[in-house]
């Protein structure tokens, strides 16, 4: 599916410079999170999951999707901070359901920092909810 002004595209390496300065817009890198990294890592699982949404040849939005058999996952899902409320994070949304539910996905999860209440309200007008669980994590390699 293209949005009526993007296109919506499986990544391609010649987008990691301009897929990292939009998570870096959009302030989605941590020191914990070599971007670079998250990027190679997704190449080896599902590739064709790591989506890009580009307008006039410039990267505008992307998303990484995953499923490992129980939930599907969303991480990285940006808008360039000029162009949002505009779909591009709902086309690229749709696009990575799309690509969950042929696989057989009957879920998806996310995280959304607590202190990004316009992320989270995006999330809620596209039919996700709050859920009453607590994320934890464990590094298993250090970035």
């Amino acid at each position: 599916m293209d949005h009526p002004t993007v296109k919506i595209r499986p990544y391609a390496p010649t987008d990691e410079a301009a897929v990292i300065a939009l998570w870096q817009a959009c302030d989605l890198v941590r020191p914990q999170n070599d971007p670079r990294k998250d990027i190679a890592r997704k190449l080896r699982v599902n590739p064709e999951w790591f989506l890009v949404a580009e307008h006039d040849g410039r990267i505008v939005g992307a998303v990484m999707a995953g499923y490992e058999g129980h939930r599907g996952w969303v991480n990285y899902l940006a808008a360039e901070p000029s162009r949002r409320r505009i779909g591009i994070g709902r086309a690229l949304m749709t696009e990575a359901e799309k690509l969950l539910r042929a696989a057989g996905c009957p879920k998806i999860n996310l995280q959304v920092r607590p202190d990004n209440p316009d992320v989270i309200e995006f999330y809620r007008r596209i039919g996700f909810a709050v859920e009453g669980a607590i994320s934890l994590g464990k590094r298993l390699v250090k970035d």
